[in-house]
C-alpha cells in the first residue's frame, strides 16, 4: 500500500510540474497537452539484473551567488532517488552554504525551478565546506578511502557489473573545472584518474554530464573512446555556459530571490528526465534533446553547443541504467518530445555581477548597505580589468604587440588537446598568480592564453619576468571574498 501511494504522490508532482510550467510559460508540451495517464506498472530499478548503480553529484562552487550550482546537484540528487538509486550509492559534492544563508528568503529550502519543489531535504552532506576538494573527488571515484579525506568517507565501491553516473555543475575555463577549495580540477589529471578506475575494472559503463564554460576543452584531444566512458558537456572548447530561471526573467524566481535558480543545460537534462519514461528514452535521445534546448532552439547568442566525447555506442542505451526509473513515469512519452520555447539567460561569467546588481537594486532605502555593495561591484570589475589588461600586457612583452592577440587567443583545431604540456600550464597559472592575483572564477577563461603561453616554448624563468613587469606594484593578494583562488 505504501508503494501505491508513493507512485501516486510521485505521478502527482509529475503532473504539477509540468501544468504549473504550461501556465508559467505557455510552453507547448506536445503529448502532454491531450495525454494524461495514471501509473501501471512498478520497477525496483536497482533490482533489475544491470548491476548497482552508482552516482557522483559535484557542486564546484561556494556563495550564494552560485546558489543556482547546489540548486542543480541537489535537483539531480532528488530526481536519482525518484529513480531507485540507493543513498549509499550516491556521493555528493557541495559547499552547503546556501540552504542556510541568510540570503536565502526560504531558510532551508533550495529550488531549481521558479515553481519547483525543495530540492534540499534530505540530500546527504558528503562532502561540504572545506572538504569539497579535487583531492576527495579523486578517491571518491576511485573507491579508495586512503585517499579521502573528511567528509562522510564515503566512495564509489563499485564492481565490474556496475554503472556510474557523474554529474558536475560550476564554473569552468579552457582545460578545467572549478572547485571552491584549491586546487581545481585540471582536465589531464581527471582522464587519468578515469584511466585508474578503468584499469581496476571498477565499472561496466560510466555517463558524464558536465555544465560549465569551455567544459568540452576538458575532453576536447584527451579523452579515450576505449574506457567505456560516454561524456556529454553544456559547451564547446570554447564558449561559455548560461545560468537561467533568473529575477526579471521569464520564468522568474518567486520575487523574493535575488539570484539564479539553475543553469541551462542542466535543467535541460533534468527536465527530460523527469518528463519522460527512462526505460523508453535513450542517451542518444536526451542528448539530442537538451542540445537542442540548451543551444536556446539554435540561438547561440543565448545559448552554448552541447558536446560528445569518449564511448558514443553508450547512447544507443536506455538512460534507467545509468539514473534509475520512477515508476510514475511509466506512461509518459518514451522519446524525445522536448519543451518548445526559448529560454532568457545570463553569461556564466556576468552571473556574479548580474547577482550583485540584483543585490545593489534592492536596497534604496538602506544607503550604507548600497553603498557597500556598489564598493565591491567596482573592485570585482576593476580585478576584471586588471586581469584582462595584466594578460594582455604580459603577451605583448612575450610575442609583440603585433602577435599577441593571435598567439593568446589561437585556437586548436578540433581533435588537439588545449595544450601539449599540462605541467606547464600549471606552472604559468601558478606564477601568473604569484605577482598578479587570483585569477577568480571570471579570470578562468584566460587558461587558453596560458596554455598557448606553453604551446609557444615560453621558458617559466621569462614568464616570471613578463608578470612582474606587467603588474609590478600591484597587490598579488587581492581576493574579492566572493571568489576563491585559483592557485594550481
Amino acid at each position: 500500500m505504501a508503494d501505491i501511494w508513493y507512485t501516486l504522490l510521485s505521478w502527482s508532482w509529475k503532473l504539477f510540474f509540468m501544468l504549473s510550467l504550461h501556465s508559467a510559460t505557455g510552453i507547448k508540451l506536445n503529448r502532454w497537452d491531450s495525454v494524461i495517464q495514471l501509473p501501471t506498472e512498478s520497477v525496483d530499478a536497482d533490482t533489475d539484473g544491470v548491476g548497482t548503480r552508482w552516482a557522483v553529484l559535484v557542486a564546484g562552487s561556494s556563495g550564494y551567488g552560485n546558489y543556482r550550482h547546489q540548486a542543480d546537484v541537489c535537483h539531480a540528487y532528488q530526481l536519482l532517488i525518484k529513480g531507485g538509486l540507493k543513498e549509499e550509492n550516491i556521493v555528493v559534492f557541495m559547499y552547503d552554504d546556501i540552504a542556510m544563508n541568510e540570503m536565502n528568503p526560504r531558510l532551508g529550502v533550495i529550488i531549481n525551478h521558479p515553481h519547483g519543489p525543495d530540492v534540499y531535504a534530505g540530500v546527504p552532506k558528503d562532502y561540504t565546506g572545506e572538504n569539497v576538494t579535487t583531492e576527495n573527488l579523486y578517491g571518491v571515484i576511485l573507491g579508495d578511502k586512503n585517499k579521502v579525506k573528511g567528509g562522510s568517507g564515503k566512495v564509489i565501491n563499485s564492481k565490474p557489473e556496475d554503472r556510474i553516473f557523474i554529474y558536475y555543475s560550476d564554473h569552468g575555463g579552457p582545460g578545467v573545472l572549478g572547485m571552491p577549495n584549491m586546487p581545481y580540477l585540471y582536465a589531464m589529471d581527471f582522464i587519468e584518474v578515469l584511466k585508474k578506475k578503468h584499469a581496476s575494472g571498477g565499472y561496466k559503463e560510466m555517463v558524464i554530464y558536465v555544465e560549465a564554460c569551455e567544459s568540452g576543452s576538458v575532453f576536447e584531444g584527451i579523452m579515450p573512446k576505449n574506457l567505456n566512458v560516454y561524456v556529454t558537456t553544456a559547451s564547446n572548447a570554447q564558449e561559455s555556459s548560461w545560468g537561467t530561471y533568473c529575477p526579471g526573467m521569464e520564468p522568474s524566481p518567486p520575487s523574493e530571490y535575488i539570484t539564479c535558480l539553475g543553469d541551462l543545460y542542466s535543467v535541460a537534462w533534468m527536465e527530460d528526465s523527469e518528463t519522460h519514461n527512462l526505460r523508453k528514452e535513450t542517451v542518444k535521445q536526451q542528448y539530442q534533446s537538451v542540445k537542442l534546448r540548451t543551444s536556446n532552439f539554435n540561438n547561440y547568442a543565448s545559448g552554448s553547443h552541447v558536446m560528445e566525447y569518449g564511448d558514443t555506442h553508450i547512447t544507443a542505451e536506455k538512460l534507467y541504467l545509468y539514473q534509475g526509473f520512477d515508476p510514475a513515469t511509466v506512461n509518459f512519452p518514451p522519446n524525445n518530445d522536448r519543451l518548445e520555447a526559448q529560454m532568457e539567460v545570463v553569461n556564466q561569467r556576468d552571473a556574479e555581477i548580474f547577482f550583485m546588481w540584483q543585490m545593489y537594486k534592492r536596497s534604496d532605502n538602506q544607503q550604507e548597505k548600497k553603498t557597500d555593495i556598489l564598493k565591491q561591484i567596482t573592485e570585482t570589475v576593476k580585478h576584471r580589468n586588471h586581469l584582462d589588461g595584466s594578460v594582455e600586457l604580459i603577451g605583448v612583452l612575450l610575442f609583440g604587440p603585433g602577435k599577441s592577440s593571435s598567439v593568446l587567443e589561437s585556437i586548436r583545431v578540433p581533435g588537439l588537446p588545449l595544450v601539449d604540456d599540462w605541467a606547464c600550464l600549471k606552472s604559468m597559472v601558478r606564477v601568473f598568480e604569484t605577482h598578479c592575483g587570483s585569477l577568480t572564477q571570471y579570470g578562468m577563461k584566460h587558461m587558453r592564453a596560458f596554455a598557448n603561453i606553453c604551446n609557444n616554448g615560453i621558458s617559466k624563468a621569462s614568464m616570471e619576468e613578463a608578470c612582474m613587469a606587467a603588474c609590478d606594484g600591484y597587490d598579488a593578494g587581492l581576493l574579492h571574498p566572493s571568489n576563491k583562488g585559483y592557485s594550481a
